[in-house]
């Protein structure tokens, strides 16, 4: 293990307070609902994504029994756009475990709250932190990124060894058990702070920051060499054909995709593989002219999906369309969508 920097943990602290983040919705509160709401969606999504579905998602689940007792639809429409739908999964299964193991309250150790689902170590660790004051070290991307540049750590973090012994090395440099409780939720926060505006993948801010003088990386004047991660997915891509098909009210013909796979459980338009597939689909379902509306390409995590919209009139539902149903605007409007499929169908109605 490398040495630790002394005084790490009273600069992040004293720093947080003076000139990190301290009017997010979700802070100044030790709810613990509230607390991993706001986890959870900031997983993957910037903060000024989130603002606004934080507030709106309160809104229709303002406590852990509400949103347990939900229909899952209800909860995915509430997410949509927000995207990476397993979280949305994952937080209602999370929330009636929660009412149904633990009595409505959630559980005060990290280490109990890793077992629920959708909370893994960092984010049981945020979270007790938060609201109950553990000593529990969080190590999410952005904090891998500080730690590693301030110790220096040039283990490859692709290895399940070298990720231990940095997450070793975030608990050892944990404010000391003899702080007052408040400082361990400043602590958190001000880590995360820094890899959020300070310490960033490029361009770091090195001048302004608070462990500048403690930095490994800095002194070696190659803070972007950190984190070495060597081990990288490749990427895929794919491409779907998407039917627009409308009833001649003006209905929009949606189905419901698979509980796995790509937009799992959300409602979309019926995609097919290749446009004569498509073509297949609606040969019997008396369809006025198809029209190719222009593709475009969608970013998922680890692959571009190459999307081709095709806009039609049609009589029927198309072929083998067992899982749909026709939603008028005022109906899709509320449904769980993926985010392209909702700017289609928005745009439609311009």
């Amino acid at each position: 293990m490398s040495e630790m920097p002394a005084g790490f943990a009273g600069r992040v602290v004293d720093w947080q307070q003076a000139h990190g983040r301290n009017s997010l919705p979700w802070q100044n509160t030790r709810d613990p609902y509230r607390v991993w709401l706001s986890e959870i969606m900031l997983q993957q999504t910037q903060v000024a994504t989130v603002l606004g579905y934080y507030s709106r998602f309160l809104q229709c689940f303002p406590d852990v029994a509400a949103l347990a007792a939900a229909p899952l639809d209800d909860v995915l429409g509430s997410w949509s756009g927000l995207g990476y739908y397993s979280r949305a999964r994952n937080l209602h299964r999370c929330a009636q475990d929660v009412v149904a193991l633990h009595g409505g309250q959630f559980p005060r150790s990290a280490q109990v709250l890793q077992t629920l689902p959708g909370i893994g170590r960092s984010t049981a660790a945020a979270i007790a932190s938060f609201c109950f004051g553990e000593r529990a070290a969080i190590l999410d991307g952005n904090v891998k990124r500080v730690l590693t540049r301030v110790l220096g750590f040039g283990a490859d973090l692709a290895s399940a060894t070298n990720e231990r012994s940095l997450w070793a090395q975030a608990e050892a440099l944990l404010p000391g058990e003899n702080v007052a409780r408040e400082a361990i939720p400043r602590y958190t926060q001000g880590l995360m702070d820094l890899g959020a505006g300070v310490c960033l993948t490029r361009n770091p801010s090195c001048m302004i920051c608070p462990v500048r003088e403690l930095c490994t990386a800095l002194r070696e004047g190659a803070p972007e060499k950190y984190p070495v991660r060597t081990r990288k997915q490749k990427r895929g891509a794919q491409s779907l054909w998407l039917l627009k098909a409308r009833s001649t009210d003006g209905a929009v013909w949606l189905e419901k995709r698979p509980a796995t796979g790509i937009w799992a459980g959300l409602y979309c338009l019926p995609a097919f593989h290749s446009r004569a597939e498509l073509e297949a689909a609606v040969a019997q379902a008396s369809r006025a002219d198809l029209r190719d509306d222009p593709a475009f390409v969608h970013v998922l995590t680890h692959k571009d999906l190459h999307l081709h919209p095709v806009t039609g009139v049609v009589a029927a539902p198309p072929v083998g369309a067992a899982r749909g149903a026709w939603f008028a605007c005022d109906e899709w409007t509320r449904l769980g969508l993926p985010a392209p499929v909702r700017r289609l169908l928005e745009a439609g109605e311009r």
